[in-house]
């Protein structure tokens, strides 16, 4: 480990939160006075990877771009979803059987998230099973100028295991200098009005460069096989609240609101193939809400093939269960991450040593789409005060 990296996150971290016990010595250690040029991406880019040393490749993703777009590329917005997978998962509970326990370390896999992030810089990333965001995630990203929220799950499993970092959660963080923060909300899901075990956050942010609006929202639901009717339980509940929380925001001056007034993005790992009706109940929704990734099929109605791929003792696990839902009367997707092959991902399939979780990341480019809209951003101060009353 280089001398840059072994200063990479102590100079972040805040002695208030909760320290990471999981950390070797040398990333913890105090260096006082030391220079850190932790607010450029690049660099910290190079000292992630100068940390890693000679592990395998990355994979070689590229994007695919749908059109030629209509105007200038700063009008792009980034988004990544990605399920990081826990620390205390990866190696308390998860039993990834073919992944060697070198490479679920977290003196490793912190810096080959962190290069998944960095290598593609979103402006906005939606994270699930994130059980290092006090010590890690939020003082790093927070020096790259990101703002963020978290929201952890009320009974986190990760608790159960020995040496844990604290609950897992969601995470959304945003550029600062592309957006504005309007507000943000925690909601923990419920199914037929009993509180459940997951949540999601949702924030509204005002677009710095157009000023629009956007409603965001990240969340991760019940995980497993026969649990089926409660994940679509908790989609329901999910855009139950979207819909009153984006109707508390009028379209303007004497205007009122209604669901596809504000454009939305709803980022997450579902646990939920595409035949399963909480997929359905997104398709289906009074937001208008299409798949991103569907972009990337010939015909732009079929999931990728995988989303995760994984071998545990069960048996292997080769699925889509990550989202990125759009509004798509109100945003255009502009380009899509593609996926990497099988031979990329290796027979003994994920996490890896070239890969720090069992899920990819998504990540699209999106663009308003052009409508009359002059008196959006006026008045929406005054309303997204009220998100918070729900």
């Amino acid at each position: 480990m280089g001398g840059g990296a072994t200063r990479l996150f102590s100079a972040h971290l805040d002695p208030q939160q909760p320290a990471d016990t999981n950390l070797d010595p040398a990333f913890c250690q105090e260096q006082k006075g030391s220079v850190v040029c932790a607010n450029d991406p690049a660099e910290l880019l190079g000292q992630c990877e100068e940390a890693l040393g000679d592990r395998p490749p990355r994979f070689t993703r590229t994007f695919t771009h749908l059109r030629d777009g209509d105007g200038a590329p700063s009008s792009s917005i980034r988004v990544m979803q990605w399920n990081i997978l826990a620390q205390a998962l990866g190696e308390g509970l998860d039993s990834f059987v073919q992944c060697p326990p070198e490479a679920l370390r977290w003196s490793r896999r912190k810096y080959l998230i962190l290069e998944e992030i960095l290598t593609y810089r979103p402006h906005i990333l939606c994270l699930q099973e994130v059980d290092h965001y006090y010590d890690t995630f939020q003082p790093v990203l927070a020096g790259l100028g990101y703002s963020s929220h978290f929201c952890p799950k009320p009974w986190s499993p990760c608790l159960d295991v020995e040496g844990n970092n604290g609950p897992d959660g969601c995470a959304l963080f945003f550029d600062q200098t592309q957006f504005e923060l309007l507000d943000s909300v925690s909601l923990r899901l419920s199914a037929i009005r009993i509180p459940t075990n997951q949540v999601a956050v949702v924030t509204m942010l005002r677009c710095r460069s157009t000023g629009q609006c956007l409603c965001v929202a990240v969340t991760h639901l019940k995980a497993r096989s026969g649990w089926e009717w409660l994940r679509s339980a908790q989609g329901s509940d999910l855009l139950r609240q979207l819909e009153t929380l984006v109707q508390k925001h009028p379209a303007g001056p004497n205007m009122a609101a209604s669901t596809g007034d504000i454009p939305l993005l709803i980022c997450g790992d579902f646990n939920a193939v595409p035949t399963e009706e909480v997929y359905r109940r997104f398709t289906t929704s009074p937001f208008g809400l299409d798949s991103a990734y569907k972009k990337l099929s010939q015909d732009g109605l079929t999931e990728p093939q995988y989303t995760t791929w994984k071998i545990r003792p069960t048996g292997e696990c080769c699925t889509t269960l990550d989202y990125i839902w759009y509004s798509s009367d109100t945003l255009r997707v502009e380009a899509v991450l593609d996926m990497p092959t099988d031979e990329q991902i290796g027979p003994n399939r994920l996490p890896s040593f070239s890969y720090p979780s069992d899920h990819l990341s998504l990540v699209c480019d999106f663009s308003f789409k052009e409508k009359e809209t002059s008196n959006q951003h006026t008045g929406s101060d005054d309303a997204v005060k009220r998100l918070n009353q729900e």
